[in-house]
């Protein structure tokens, strides 16, 4: 488990907003000093406060160290950092410090905020009104549309979506935004494209939007980075919305980060029956504000705020060489073709019955290859035909135990 350094400090020195970062020592100081084994946002505030720079912050690291029962203490080595700078360089990222004019304002007023965070786009959306919005991998046929419809409305009336580049919901946000701007904040390194099906995303991001990580360069996401990265999508934020969301699940983390950290929430309800919406239903039970549409998001937040700062342009990445696949007309292809869509649908669907003509454009699929699909999952009582052409998933014993009614919500900040 990461520890930091005695933190007694921290509510001290919370509000403590180290001076820009005046020349490129500083700079390479800083990040030599966050980079370094136990120091994290609290510990790196301290230092900063009681040094007044990042070099005597360096300097005095042995003496904390000691003081806390860790002998031969060396803070983290030069040559990482000329490697990290290195690799910034060859993608044409920007380091922005905590206390540089750049950095996010939002984040000015969340203590444990990352004090160095990399950046791949166009820094000015940063200074734009933002909703961030969030929500499962896993998402349905109804969960989908409405996480695009969000999402474009949303950025068409000025706002700029942040979410966090997962699959799902977050993709889907993410490119319904792009033509008004949108942030996606990794959980990994900036030059780390995950999850890979993503990757096109990822590079629209770096030309349209603008990509962030607090994490260095190489570093391959692991589970205790997700909620890390979830505390600067919240923080981010005006509000947080949830589309799809179990009620356990990484969604659900950040909406408790926006409650800690005094932004708004928001939660689109869904069936009591789908597991994927048990999060949704247990926030706006607890208080959070429902949502049907763009309006009610934005009428939550009350009138918008724009700012006027001059648009920029980022560097292109190019792509990297894809895996090779398996050559169609294989059995091997026709099997995994077979089983990929079997489990389209079924993500897809819900106890919410939809359109199959719906169904058929949401997975994008050939429709005889559909159809035979859909026939063998009614046969073996998977899925379940309505009237009027409708189809859903069908509800089994032992389902509503799938849906935890107890606990988990976080009550709305009154």
């Amino acid at each position: 488990m990461y520890v930091e350094f005695d933190s007694g400090f921290a509510e001290t020195a919370a509000g403590y907003c180290p001076g820009p970062a005046k020349d490129s020592e500083e700079r390479f100081n800083r990040l030599r000093l966050i980079r370094s084994r136990r120091v994290g946002p609290s510990t790196y505030r301290r230092l900063m406060a009681e040094h007044g720079n990042a070099a005597s912050s360096l300097s005095a690291l042995p003496g904390v160290a000691a003081k806390a029962g860790v002998s031969t203490y060396t803070p983290c080595p030069e040559g990482v950092i000329r490697a990290e700078f290195a690799a910034a360089r060859r993608m044409g990222a920007r380091l922005l410090c905590l206390g540089d004019r750049d950095y996010p304002p939002a984040l000015l007023d969340v203590p444990d905020a990352p004090p160095l965070i990399w950046a791949l786009g166009r820094i000015d959306l940063l200074a734009r009104p933002t909703i961030a919005l969030v929500g499962t991998r896993n998402a349905s046929s109804l969960g989908a549309r409405m996480a695009r419809k969000l999402s474009g409305d949303l950025s068409d009336a000025g706002y700029i979506v942040v979410s966090g580049l997962a699959r799902g919901i977050d993709a889907l946000a993410h490119t319904a935004a792009l033509g008004g701007g949108t942030i996606g904040v990794q959980a990994g390194g900036l030059d780390v494209l995950y999850p890979a099906e993503n990757t096109d995303l990822f590079h629209d991001l770096a030309q349209k939007g603008l990509r962030l990580t607090e994490q260095p360069f190489g570093l391959q996401p692991q589970a205790r980075h997700f909620p890390r990265r979830n505390r600067i999508i919240s923080g981010l934020a005006q509000a947080v919305v949830v589309v799809e969301a179990a009620a356990r699940s990484g969604s659900m983390i950040t909406a408790r980060n926006a409650l800690d950290q005094g932004r708004e929430v928001l939660a689109v309800p869904g069936h009591p029956m789908d597991a994927r919406a048990g999060g949704c239903n247990l926030l706006i039970r607890d208080g959070a504000t429902l949502v049907r549409n763009a309006s009610d998001v934005i009428e939550a937040l009350g009138p918008l705020a724009q700012t006027d700062r001059p648009l920029q342009s980022s560097l292109p990445l190019s792509a990297p060489n894809a895996p090779p696949e398996v050559p169609k007309g294989t059995p091997e292809r026709d099997w995994r073709d077979r089983v990929a869509l079997n489990a389209r649908i079924l993500d897809q669907l819900g106890p919410s019955p939809v359109s199959e003509d719906q169904l058929l454009r949401d997975i994008g699929a050939p429709a005889p290859d559909a159809a035979a699909t859909l026939a063998a999952l009614e046969l073996e009582g998977e899925v379940e035909r309505q009237p009027g052409g409708l189809i859903m998933r069908a509800v089994k014993a032992g389902d509503a135990a799938a849906i935890n009614p107890q606990g988990g919500a976080p009550h709305k900040r009154r």
